[in-house]
This record gives C-alpha cells, structure tokens and sequence, in this order.
C-alpha cells in the first residue's frame, strides 16, 4: 500500500464530540480514491460505483494529520477496484479503512461504461 496524500484536520472537519466527522472522512476517501483511480487508468472519465465495508477504527483529532493509503485490489473490463486505509501520520494508528471502493470508466458523453484497456499486471509494471 502506498501513502500517497495527506490532510490536516481542521476545525470544521470535526463534528459535536470534537473529532474527525465520518462524513468528511468519506468525502476524503472517494475524492483521494478517485484521484488515485483517474492515475491508474489514465483517465479522469470514471465515476464512484460502489464504496464497499467501512471500518472506523480510532478518532483523528483537530490538528492531526491523516494520510490515505491506496493500492488496486482488482481490474475489471471498465471498472477498477481500489482499497483505501486512513491512518494518523504520526502515530500510524488507523482511522479508518474503505475496501472495495469500485470506479467505472465512463464515455463522457453517453455516461455509458467503456473497457479502459488496462490489467492488474500492467498497473504494476
């Protein structure tokens, strides 16, 4: 897995018990997965089909930096399948953990999915 952003918490990230809200952690999560996404297929023509089981471990507290670990779990024929894990960066203890977070290639303008043309082995090459 390989860290590739972070995010400061700030105090409107934080919700009523003073810590990261869940809502905002999400937010982060599809907007880093689907930056990642748009990397691997070389295209920023994908959209958010399916966020799998999410598992909220421990609190990110203001002023704590987070940062998203991404890797590709799979490859489909328009779709890409990634995982993203949320840690805090100091104390690498994990925040929270996004599996299955699938994007599906797209025409930009039928919306209608499209094989991207990649594989797992060629994305890790």
């Amino acid at each position: 897995m390989r860290f590739l952003s972070r995010r400061l918490v700030m105090p409107n990230d934080l919700n009523y018990a003073n810590s990261l809200f869940g809502g905002r952690a999400l937010e982060w999560i599809d907007e880093e997965a689907a930056i990642y996404a748009i990397c691997q297929l070389e295209t920023n023509c994908l959209v958010t089909k399916h966020i799998g089981a999410i598992s909220f471990e421990s609190a990110a507290m203001q002023g704590d930096v987070v940062e998203f670990g991404l890797e590709t779990k799979k490859v489909g024929r328009t779709s890409i399948t990634v995982t993203c894990l949320v840690r805090n960066k100091v104390t690498k203890k994990t925040i929270c953990l996004a599996d299955d977070i699938v994007f599906v290639q797209v025409d930009a303008k039928t919306r209608l999915p499209i094989p991207h043309g990649k594989t797992l082995e060629s994305l890790d090459q």
